[in-house]
């Protein structure tokens, strides 16, 4: 799993930049706030999400690894997908989400675009115990691991061969509760036998 690319910034675009590193041209979705961090910057480092679904490949960058890490839990919520999270993120700053989130204030998220009263409440509901048990270090909690990066790879090698993204969710979440510790090779032997 790639972590982040650093290079030229060789275009940006309120809702894309293109990095160019040793003659490649990466475009990479981006949120306003990663906009207005890196638009006047000749050389950028923004971390990265790769997102793999059956008819698209989309990488997204993030100036701040916060950003990516709040965008990743939002896009583990039902109905919020990543041009949701993303627009969220253009909304309103990780901090100003986490806070809302905290302080259960669903009309706050509500006002995001594209936002309703159930998929706001879904939003509080489902990442405030992960936010506030974390307490000081709730940034650091909201990174993804090891095995994030591992069950994403899995996940994006099953969808390849063919099994629907439900269905592999599904087996990769039950499989990561029984050993968090599964390595990658693990992961994807052991959904083909349950798929």
């Amino acid at each position: 799993m790639y972590d982040y690319i650093k290079g030229s910034l060789a275009e940006v675009s309120p809702t894309e930049a293109v990095v160019e590193n040793n003659g490649i041209g990466y475009r990479l979705q981006i949120s306003l706030q990663t906009y207005a961090d890196i638009q006047s910057l000749p050389h950028v480092k923004l971390y990265i999400h790769h997102h793999l679904r059956e008819d698209i490949e989309l990488w997204y960058g993030f100036f701040k690894k916060e950003e990516r890490a709040m965008f990743c839990m939002l896009i583990e919520i039902s109905g919020i997908g990543p041009n949701t999270a993303r627009m969220m993120l253009s909304s309103m700053t990780e901090e100003e989400i986490k806070n809302a989130i905290i302080a259960g204030d669903v009309n706050r998220i509500k006002s995001i675009k594209g936002i309703g009263l159930k998929t706001a409440q879904r939003v509080i509901i489902e990442l405030k115990d992960k936010i506030t048990k974390g307490g000081a270090t709730a940034v650091e909690s909201l990174l993804p691991g090891p095995n994030t990066a591992n069950k994403e790879e899995a996940l994006s090698a099953l969808i390849l061969l063919g099994f629907t993204k439900g269905a592999v969710e599904k087996v990769l979440g039950a499989l990561i509760k029984e050993n968090p510790n599964y390595s990658l090779e693990e992961l994807i032997k052991l959904s083909l036998k349950r798929l």
